[in-house]
């Protein structure tokens, strides 16, 4: 018998920066080597250009990514919207969505949360976050072993304000409320960035500099929180590849 090769899409909802491209050849790249393994298919859709899969294709997926942007998850432009829209059709069909920063908003939006500016504006750098010790169970997504708290990259200006009902809040921190979040065990939103890198992240605080979207004593702080300090890249990873191929269940 053979093994039906497992298929996942990438819904990218930003641009490739010119040092993404010639760093990583795209930020699909950089995706695929955080969460994809050997023998598995990955699609791109760039949703921000307006690429859509067919209605008719998303049950021949396992699983889905939505991943960060500079645009407001709470806005109406068209893709934003379509994307919405699709995302119902796979609430409603049960697949898995992992939606990171951008993603995780959309994913709230959808079910019913209030999503909005930051109440403290921009955050970027590493920061801690704290496990909710109940919603955070032995076996699920972490594996055996559920830390107190893990570092991870930050790069945000919108928050989760307000989660509805039908969530389980899995992760707070001192600024923000909801830092990471399930609805039932299909989709996972994620503030933090599970896929950055030190490299990745300064590349980015310079170009939020430039655009004069950032002042440079705040920037050089975020760029100060990776002096001595890294994500706990290998459990965001462990986390996210057994949420998004069915290996373990929270609930």
């Amino acid at each position: 018998m053979v093994n039906e090769q497992k298929r996942f899409a990438l819904f990218l909802a930003t641009s490739d920066s010119t040092f993404v491209k010639k760093t990583y050849g795209g930020y699909f790249n950089v995706f695929v080597s955080t969460f994809g393994e050997d023998g598995e298919q990955w699609d791109l859709f760039r949703v921000i250009d307006g690429e859509f899969p067919n209605d008719k294709d998303l049950d021949k997926y396992d699983g889905f990514v939505i991943s960060g942007s500079l645009h407001d998850a709470f806005g109406d432009d068209d893709w934003i919207v379509k994307l919405c829209s699709l995302c119902q059709k796979l609430d409603d069909m049960k697949k898995k969505v992992l939606g990171i920063c951008f993603g995780h908003q959309i994913l709230s939006r959808i079910k019913g949360g209030r999503i909005g500016r930051a109440s403290i504006g921009l955050d970027m750098g590493l920061r801690s976050i704290t496990m909710v010790k109940d919603a955070v169970k032995p076996g699920g997504y972490f594996g055996s072993q559920i830390p107190k708290s893990l570092a991870i990259i930050k790069c945000h200006q919108d928050e989760v304000f307000e989660l509805p009902e039908s969530a389980t809040l899995l992760a707070y921190s001192d600024k923000y409320k909801v830092e990471m979040c399930s609805y039932g065990n299909h989709f996972l939103g994620i503030q933090g960035h599970p896929e950055y890198n030190k490299e990745i992240l300064f590349e980015i605080i310079d170009r939020v500099v430039s655009l004069k979207l950032m002042e440079q004593d705040l920037a050089d702080k975020a760029k100060a929180t990776m002096e001595n300090a890294e994500p706990d890249r290998k459990q965001w990873q462990t986390l996210c590849k057994n949420f998004i191929k069915g290996r373990s269940e929270q609930v």
